[in-house]
């Protein structure tokens, strides 16, 4: 049966070795990526669809939806990847903290505005979380725009917090509908992720560590196993997973009332425009 593959976070990293992973014939694989060059690049490679988006402007995520939508009656996969760490506090032009917006606002909204094709296809919403959610976060539901406490390691280990509650109450709420969601950990992965972030982290990262760290096909392997598995049968919906195994998140991913007060936080947040 032909499938259609979206992934976001597309144009280089874990989504660009996961879409050349899941590029297989006869199926419709849909590129969404931020950079022109990039993302035309690995879509022509491919021989895939591709979109620009700029997750830091709420607008494009609103667009690409409808484009999406209009597109692509069924959905069989839904793949956000698309993420970073930043450096010092910056507010985007929707005035919300930058690495909570591209990490989980957009997703959120990109997500939540497709709900009806993935409702109508049974899809499979993967999000790219991270263990960072257990050594970085402190998350405050009120805070959620870092406006009283910022750093960028604290921001970004709540977005990838905020990516596992969100997994959560995406399958409370419709996964007796057909949605079958589920978060994962990479791993730590040679990637540009920190390319806008401080300078000791840009090292982490750097030419240099990353023949320490794992290689970007290696972190897209929990995506690719989500992706091409059976839901319910080879791994169970709502969870959080490492390694194609289930991992333990933190107490506060384990939360329900918190996941629940998470959308309904992030849903006020997208909902002007």
């Amino acid at each position: 049966m032909k499938r259609t593959v979206i992934i976001t976070g597309a144009s280089d990293g874990i989504g660009a070795a996961a879409a050349k992973m899941l590029a297989y014939p006869g199926d419709t694989l849909v590129l969404v990526g931020r950079s022109p060059e990039k993302t035309r690049d690995i879509a022509q490679e491919l021989d895939a669809d591709y979109f620009l988006c700029d997750f830091t402007e709420l607008a494009q995520v609103r667009a690409l939806a409808v484009t999406l939508a209009q597109k692509y009656p069924r959905i069989s996969v839904l793949a956000n990847n698309a993420g970073g760490i930043m450096a010092a506090r910056e507010e985007t032009v929707d005035g919300h903290e930058k690495t909570f917006q591209v990490n989980h606002l957009a997703p959120f909204l990109l997500t939540t505005l497709l709900i009806d094709n993935l409702v109508a296809s049974r899809a499979t919403v993967i999000n790219t979380s991270s263990a960072a959610h257990r050594h970085m976060a402190k998350f405050d539901i009120d805070d959620l725009d870092a406006r009283q406490h910022y750093s960028p390691s604290t921001a970004y280990g709540n977005a990838k917090l905020a990516n596992i509650l969100f997994t959560t109450e995406l399958q409370r709420r419709f996964g007796d509908h057909g949605v079958n969601a589920a978060a994962f950990h990479p791993g730590v992965v040679g990637t540009n992720f920190a390319a806008e972030s401080t300078p000791i982290m840009k090292l982490g990262y750097g030419p240099i560590a990353k023949r320490l760290l794992l290689s970007p096909e290696q972190g897209a392997d929990t995506l690719l196993w989500l992706a091409t598995t059976v839901p319910g049968a080879d791994w169970k919906p709502g969870q959080y997973y490492a390694k194609r195994k289930p991992a333990k998140p933190s107490r506060q991913a384990q939360d329900p009332a918190l996941a629940a007060q998470l959308w309904e936080h992030s849903a006020a947040m997208v909902a002007a425009g």
